[in-house]
């Protein structure tokens, strides 16, 4: 068993104090915190980013090799954390007396306390495990006065409203969460526009983890429907395939065979993580590659419609003018006199 105590003020300080904890290599890139674990206590990744408005992003992407037990303190701040769980599991607990809440893969959780107390997190060992926390601190800033500010509505919400000394929300599982994650993982610039975009991204995540409150609270249907837990990490394998063989001609058939899925399972796993049929996700997928050739190669039309499995030119110029409201060459033109005036 390893335990870990953090008390800081700043992300900085915080990842000081988990690289003392768990060793392994600590970069700073725009002020986003990586800290890269391969030692006895584990191996993966640990990643931090401090973010506008009192709030903070902080992704566990771990194996460790031991149980681990991580307290973090946060006296002054009263913080509400907005956790998910892509993969693995964890439990939490306010400090080390009270019950332990576990979350399960795709599950979300919403966490505060009025008293102060240490948020756990307990990881268990030889489960590859990510994790992802919002913070929010609850506490506005001496002569912040804007009622109407997402910190106010949360403080109202989640803590003044709440009669109990803790908050405990543990929600439905929730596979457009783990989407969002992918793409905030999958983010490839750097500097400002990567920040601009990890804020961004985690505002999504954050409303999404408030809508799955809100629709459980208003004892709505489960999300999941009669999607069982393996059934939907396999709607995940499947969605990952789509964007890897996308320049391939794919069928429900194909799907099916492939994953063992019936094709109503698919298409009630894909509206649910993406809001589209297969069929619809397939054209998105194929629409934003054909953009990103457009925009960023010598290719011509043909080449792009055949580089992402079409075959009809004059189908991918209607299904590109619906999604972008601008026809293949005027956009392709469009990117030619930017580069120039640029």
């Amino acid at each position: 068993m390893k335990t870990a105590y953090l008390k800081a003020h700043s992300t900085k300080d915080a990842f000081t104090q988990l690289q003392q904890e768990f060793g392994g290599s600590l970069t700073t890139h725009y002020k986003e915190y990586i800290l890269e674990v391969d030692g006895p206590l584990g191996k993966g990744s640990i990643k931090g980013v401090p973010l506008k408005d009192g709030m903070s992003y902080l992704e566990f992407n771990m194996v460790f090799f031991t149980n681990v037990e991580l307290t973090i303190a946060t006296p002054d701040k009263h913080p509400i954390f907005f956790t998910y769980c892509s993969e693995g599991n964890f439990s939490h607990s306010f400090g080390k007396q009270t019950a332990k809440h576990q979350l399960e893969s795709f599950q979300t959780g919403i966490l505060t306390s009025k008293q102060a107390l240490d948020n756990v997190l307990y990881f268990s060992a030889h489960t590859p495990t990510k994790v992802t926390l919002i913070a929010v601190q609850t506490f506005s800033l001496p002569g912040y006065t804007n009622t109407q500010s997402l910190k106010n509505k949360l403080r109202e919400t989640f803590f003044e409203n709440s009669t109990n000394t803790e908050f405990v929300y543990i929600g439905s599982h929730n596979l457009q969460i783990a989407e969002k994650i992918n793409q905030l993982q999958a983010i490839t610039q750097k500097g400002l526009v990567r920040s601009l975009l990890i804020q961004g991204l985690v505002h999504v995540i954050l409303a999404l983890e408030i809508q799955q409150h809100s629709d459980d609270a208003k004892l709505k249907a489960k999300q999941t429907g009669s999607l069982t837990f393996s059934e939907m990490k396999t709607i995940k394998a499947v969605s990952d395939y789509v964007n890897e063989h996308s320049d391939t001609q794919i069928t429900i058939t194909d799907l099916y065979t492939e994953f063992g899925l019936s094709p109503s399972k698919l298409q009630e796993g894909f509206k649910l993580m993406h809001g589209h049929t297969v069929a619809e996700y397939i054209k998105e997928v194929r629409i934003k590659k054909a953009e990103v050739l457009l925009k960023s190669t010598d290719m011509n039309i043909s080449q792009v419609v055949y580089t992402i499995g079409l075959t009809s030119r004059s189908y991918f110029s209607k299904i590109f003018k619906e999604k972008y409201n601008c026809s293949p060459k005027d956009y392709k033109i469009s990117q030619r006199n930017t580069s120039i005036s640029a």
